[in-house]
């Protein structure tokens, strides 16, 4: 497979260059808050008495999300990796950067990583005084059936909502008014694309899917989840029509209706193409009586540099066309002219979050059960050993997540277990398992936004907390230990046994230690789990997804392992490889 070429310096540096490039272009417009260095929040945005917009998402998609921040849009938003929603400390840093005192509103896509970290941050907000809503935005009309519109997921269409809720908030709305309206954006506007070629993740440099020369995928997502089919490469107004027709069908706009437009450009599709889109799409919407208030070509919500292209309408009423028609000041956007003084000056000191702050550690206790030949010191070692088995086979998660996914599992699992080989490193002699998992939890969370980021870390504090009248851990423990990660990662993901999801390496893998533990070794228990993932995981070929982006795909999805299931398996393996060589005679 050929490596693709992208200008960029570490693979690991590209966020943080990213940040400091945007906010150096835009300083008029932009600066960088919070300890995490992955809050830009508008300059003159956040004032005292008005609701907090923050947006948020992963990187690879610009101008989204930190593109619409400024005056009259976003007041913040949350960066995360490549394709990886930012983590719940991400956005509380954007959050309370927003926050002027009448609570703060969360928009982001309907993907499965972005709501876990979101609702996470809300959940932490709350906690602390501050009144959170939150709207998901759910726009692909491909994704699923409009009898189950909540479990789209959003494309293009964070445009119009988060435009509609920036208005909302910068003329004063309370906080359930803004919430509302953009709600009512999102329930009118409706999205669907078509992909042309791959794109490629920086750390991987290779496609995150495979398409023929003369093949089209229509229904795209953005981060390569295959659509709804695959079709011999049509022309322009082919392809237009077929688009239109789907999004029109569900819509239903009558003859005078009006509607706001958006052709968006995917990364590498050039303005001929998109322009060609729009003269088409400009006939059919003619020919049925329904009026263009307002049109954008070009690229506002893009995958890195996947070719193709979607159509976003929103149907517009007189409330929804006077707050799509508001000022507005961003690097992506300007709508109007912002009159007046800057708001800067009626914005008091923001609550910023301290970043690296190491959770305490577990104190040794006199009491605390020393049974067991895994002691704190060999329980560190088989985390690290994890760490090093998910590093060297990141290629074959991401090649195994490509296929049904966005092709970033690897990558993803790689930036997480790094962080918790670091946060281990760093480990007192004297800390116990439960302060180890806290710490795992921790860097584990505020490392990757995916999905697995609140699982991984939700497991981890779950499975410590099992055992936290333990110094040592027994054959007995170990297999709490491992029953309390799994219950963790299905309270967190809501995902059950059959949903192709690592809940299916994770169940047998728990079965099977439990059996061990009876009379078993610590050594019986690891590998019996170890034994049983690897089964689940050779399963998960047979189903059909059910759970996350790969649902999309329905019986295409059959025939291919989830990656998640394989991470388990290669966790389960790594910590099994490094207790037997504790246990080996020196």
């Amino acid at each position: 497979m050929t490596k693709t070429k992208k200008l960029i310096n570490a693979p690991e540096d590209i966020i943080p260059q990213l940040i400091s490039g945007m906010v150096a272009a835009h300083p008029d417009m932009l600066t960088r808050e919070g300890g995490t260095g992955r809050a830009i929040v508008a300059v003159d945005g956040p004032r005292d008495g008005k609701v907090g917009i923050v947006v948020g998402g992963g990187s690879g998609h610009e101008p989204a999300f930190a593109g619409y921040v400024g005056r009259g849009l976003a007041d913040a938003a949350a960066v995360g990796n490549i394709f990886a929603s930012p983590s719940p400390e991400q956005i509380l840093d954007a959050a309370r950067a927003a926050d002027g005192g009448a609570g703060v509103v969360f928009l982001y896509g309907n993907y499965t990583g972005d709501v876990m970290n979101f609702t996470m941050a809300a959940e932490e907000l709350e906690a602390s005084g501050t009144q959170v809503r939150q709207v998901q935005v759910a726009d692909d009309v491909a994704s699923a059936p409009r009898d189950r519109r909540s479990e789209r997921r959003g494309i293009a269409g964070d445009f119009f909502v988060f435009k509609i809720a920036g208005a909302a908030a910068d003329l004063g709305e309370p906080l359930a008014r803004v919430e509302a309206l953009a709600q009512k954006a999102n329930d009118v506007t409706l999205s669907m694309g078509v992909a042309l070629g791959a794109c490629s993740l920086p750390q991987t440099g290779k496609p995150n899917f495979e398409i023929g020369d003369d093949e089209m995928e229509i229904g795209m997502g953005l981060h390569g989840e295959p659509g709804v089919r695959r079709e011999k490469l049509a022309p322009a107004d082919t392809v237009t029509d077929e688009l239109m027709e789907t999004i029109l069908s569900e819509m239903a706009p009558a003859k005078g209706d009006r509607v706001a437009v958006l052709v968006n450009g995917l990364g590498s599709t050039s303005l001929v193409e998109l322009y060609i889109i729009f003269d088409r799409l400009k006939h059919i919407l003619d020919e049925r009586g329904i009026e263009i208030h307002h049109s954008w070509v070009g690229e506002y919500a893009t995958s890195l540099e996947m070719a193709g292209a979607s159509i976003t309408l929103m149907k517009l009423d007189d409330e929804l066309t006077r707050l799509l028609d508001h000022p507005c000041r961003t690097p992506a956007l300007t709508v109007g002219a912002i009159e007046g003084a800057a708001a800067s000056s009626a914005r008091s000191a923001r609550r910023t979050a301290q970043a690296g702050d190491t959770p305490a550690k577990a104190k040794v206790a006199a009491n605390l059960k020393r049974e067991g030949i895994i002691t704190p010191e060999i329980f560190r070692a088989m985390m690290q050993r994890a760490g090093d088995e998910i590093i060297a086979e990141r290629d074959w998660l991401s090649e195994l997540d490509g296929v049904i996914g966005d092709g970033d599992h690897g990558v993803t699992m790689e930036i997480g277990w790094k962080a918790v080989q670091g946060a281990l490193a760093n480990a007192e002699e004297d800390e116990t398992i439960e302060g180890s998992c806290k710490r795992m939890a921790k860097a584990f969370l505020d490392a990757v936004g995916a999905s697995s980021g609140p699982l991984y870390a939700t497991a981890f504090l779950r499975a410590g907390a099992a055992v936290s009248d333990r110094l040592n851990l027994d054959a007995e423990a170990l297999s709490a230990w491992l029953a309390a990660a799994l219950q963790g990662v299905r309270d967190r993901g809501r995902a059950e046994p059959g949903d192709k999801t690592m809940i299916d390496a994770w169940v047998p893998a728990v079965e099977r230690a439990q059996q061990a533990a009876a009379n078993g070794s610590e050594l019986d228990v690891i590998n019996a789990a170890r034994d049983g993932a690897e089964a689940g995981m050779k399963a998960t070929a047979d189903l059909e997804s059910r759970r996350g982006r790969s649902a999309k795909l329905g019986a295409r999805s059959k025939g291919h392992i989830d990656p998640g299931a394989a991470s388990t398996w290669v966790t389960l393996r790594a910590m099994a490889a490094a207790l037997a060589e504790a246990r080996a005679p020196k």
